[in-house]
């Protein structure tokens, strides 16, 4: 049996960004906004050297264009 997004040529990960985005879309506003609030996150990137660690930079993502 083959996987729906798999016959779509997409990957697992954007099939799952793709549902997430279909079922926030689906709330009502009040709850909408609260799944996109917690929908954003930040990732931290820092540097060991000599099994010390370095600064934190935070890592911007790229906007994606639909």
């Amino acid at each position: 049996m083959a996987f729906s997004w798999k016959a779509a040529g997409i990957t697992y990960l954007k099939y799952t960004q793709i549902c997430a985005r279909a079922v926030r879309n689906a709330l009502k506003e009040e709850q909408r906004l609260i799944a996109q609030r917690r929908d954003e996150q930040g990732i931290k990137f820092a540097k060991w050297e000599n099994g010390k660690q370095g600064e934190l930079k935070p890592i911007v993502p790229q906007q994606q264009s639909n």
